[in-house]
């Protein structure tokens, strides 16, 4: 049966009627949960469970639980993180990607209890003076190679709890001074500058199965359409930083960009996205973008059933150990 080139958010905590049928009907890749969605442990195992009998596949479920300020699970149930840029720089000299390996191998233990199996991190984004402040501290620091590493040991606690990671946004939004919720930015580096910084961090993870695009225009490679819907951005992801994983939007429904909701999915995947990301859950955008999306096939249906299948066994882990070994880092 075929599934469809999109990931859905839904409205709230439960499934409606409507939500069951459409998404019965439509059979979307995958899910995102966000606050509104959660409430405790024991509602939000049978969600996940409700949302793979709806679609009739074991559907990826994807969740923004970086820490800090972008953390949808949160006290009295989940643990509580320091925002990312934070830890790191909190960290014993030499031991910040340990410490940042630790935090997302608890954190997958986390989620995979509750059915979830893939978490929309790492960021790769590199801080600049100039980062806007939605981004900042979500950051991992300001030079690439060190970004990198702390990238790399994110992406490997993930996986080793079992849990699918998320690259992003590529091709890089820390150049970027405006929030892409509200605007779109643009960044005017010139190519060269962006190699070596800004796309340099991502080509160190092109191997990572997942990855997301940020909705900013770099006039150095298209003066006018922002990467999730540029042929040539999304090109030279594919050719020049060698990234061949499950490449999914940003959210469709961020002000960034403009048009109508068919068209705006339609443009994403015509560019190469693989698959579209709607995350609000309203009724009336979801069927939109779902009339400009088509069903998974060619390299974008192998490239999600190569991502699915990285959901492998759970490597044991003493989570008690590793809670006391990142207070020591932390100190």
């Amino acid at each position: 049966m075929s599934l469809s080139a999109a990931i859905l958010g839904l409205s709230g905590p439960g499934l409606s009627a409507w939500e069951q049928g459409f998404f019965a009907e439509t059979r979307p890749y995958g899910f995102i949960l966000f606050s509104r969605n959660i409430e405790d442990p024991e509602q939000l195992r049978r969600l996940t469970g409700e949302l793979r009998d709806t679609v009739g596949h074991d559907a990826p479920i994807l969740i923004d639980q970086e820490g800090g300020r972008v953390q949808r699970l949160v006290p009295p149930h989940w643990r509580q993180w320091l925002p990312p840029l934070e830890q790191v720089q909190r960290s014993a000299p030499g031991l910040a990607a340990r410490g940042m390996y630790l935090r997302y191998r608890i954190i997958a233990a986390e989620l995979r209890e509750m059915g979830i199996d893939t978490n929309c991190a790492p960021m790769a984004d590199v801080a600049t003076g100039g980062t806007h402040p939605f981004l900042l501290n979500r950051c991992y620091g300001s030079d690439p190679m060190t970004v990198a590493a702390s990238a790399r040991a994110v992406a490997q606690g993930l996986l080793a709890g079992g849990v699918l990671p998320v690259l992003k946004h590529i091709p890089g939004h820390g150049r970027g001074t405006s929030d892409s919720h509200k605007e779109l930015p643009h960044v005017d580096a010139p190519l060269d500058a962006l190699r070596d910084s800004d796309f340099a961090a991502f080509q160190a993870l092109a191997d990572v199965p997942m990855g997301m695009t940020a909705h900013i225009v770099y006039p150095a490679i298209d003066p006018d359409l922002p990467a999730t819907q540029s042929p040539a951005v999304i090109d030279a992801v594919r050719r020049e930083m060698g990234f061949d994983g499950l490449l999914m939007t940003d959210d469709l429904s961020m002000h960034a960009l403009t048009g109508p909701y068919e068209a705006r999915a339609r443009l994403s995947l015509e560019a190469g996205c693989d698959v579209v990301l709607h995350c609000n859950g309203h009724r009336d955008e979801m069927e939109a973008v779902m009339a400009g999306t088509g069903t998974l096939a060619g390299k974008a249906l192998f490239r999600a059933h190569k991502a699915m299948m990285l959901r492998g066994a759970v490597e044991e882990a003493d989570i008690a150990a590793l809670e006391a070994e990142l207070a020591e880092i932390l100190g």
